[in-house]
């Protein structure tokens, strides 16, 4: 009988994240990302965007820092398979740097990215207030509740949870398919990078636009009681927005609340705003998605 291998450690999986997010410089303006370890079928869309966004940062100066990025999805990508990324100089400008991003696949796009950088400066200021809702700490793991409901889980989403994964996620309300109750289209979902990170920003920043495609997506299904392992669904993001508004650690614990103001013809849009344990909102978001109802295979 084969061995289990041992889970890995918490910084074992930040470590992950961080090699998975730091891209390779292979010639003026081209970089490659590695493909996901033990990764298999499609590419999760967040280290697409993660690992284009760290592509684009590497040609701007580290003291102009990302602000906001905007992509779309153009073909699946292969979770098995490396990614090139090409990075257009659009403008240096006296405060904003823009950048370009297309990230490559099999000689065809699979996204188009772009994002802005600005050098930090003084201006006026507001902002919402952070929703008031229980911490992490008094909150069930996504793992205790999937080993509490046990069987009663769609088999494809109990093998998902048992993978270590390098964001913890740990919602206010219980989501599909752990309640299938249709309800609004709202949500609260404190996440962290398991381990500790380095200190670079830009790190930080990427890490983010990974773990933002995390549950998004699924703000637009809550009323209807449906989630990516139901095999009578077909979900795909279309396109991602990423604000960032100041820093932020992702190895502290970040509140997530998203919304879904919209969905129909086979597409839902969501957004959301996450904030700091001390309540700074530090970025919003915004995607719409495929969420098509299909037949099921036979």
């Amino acid at each position: 009988m084969t061995a289990t291998p041992p889970r890995p450690t918490d910084q074992q999986l930040a470590d992950s994240l961080a090699s998975v997010l730091t891209v390779e410089r292979i010639e003026e303006d081209f970089y490659r990302g590695i493909a996901t370890p033990q990764g298999r079928g499609r590419s999760f869309g967040g280290q697409v965007i993660g690992q284009a966004l760290m592509a684009a940062t590497m040609t701007v100066d580290p003291d102009r820092p990302n602000h906001s990025l905007h992509g779309y999805f153009m073909r699946p990508g292969d979770a098995t398979q490396p990614v090139l990324y090409q990075v257009e100089r659009d403008r240096d400008g006296g405060s904003f740097t823009t950048r370009r991003v297309v990230a490559i696949q099999h000689g065809k796009p699979i996204l188009n990215l772009a994002a802005s950088f600005h050098s930090p400066e003084p201006g006026l200021g507001h902002q919402d207030s952070m929703p008031d809702v229980p911490g992490p700490e008094d909150l069930e793991t996504e793992e205790a509740m999937a080993a509490r409901m046990g069987d009663a889980l769609p088999e494809a989403f109990r093998n998902w949870l048992k993978t270590p994964r390098p964001v913890e996620m740990r919602s206010v309300t219980p989501r599909p398919p752990f309640d299938r109750s249709p309800r609004a289209p709202v949500q609260h979902i404190w996440i962290r990078v398991r381990g500790g990170m380095s200190d670079d920003p830009a790190l930080h920043r990427a890490a983010l636009a990974f773990a933002s495609d995390m549950g998004l997506l699924g703000t637009s299904m809550m009323p209807h009681g449906k989630t990516f392992t139901d095999p009578d669904m077909q979900f795909a993001s279309l396109d991602h927005a990423l604000w960032v508004h100041d820093d932020f650690r992702m190895d502290d614990w970040l509140l997530y609340t998203m919304d879904s103001p919209w969905a129909g013809g086979a597409r839902g849009f969501n957004r959301g705003r996450i904030f700091t344990r001390d309540g700074r909102l530090v970025a919003n978001v915004a995607q719409e998605g495929l969420v098509r109802r299909i037949t099921p295979r036979g």
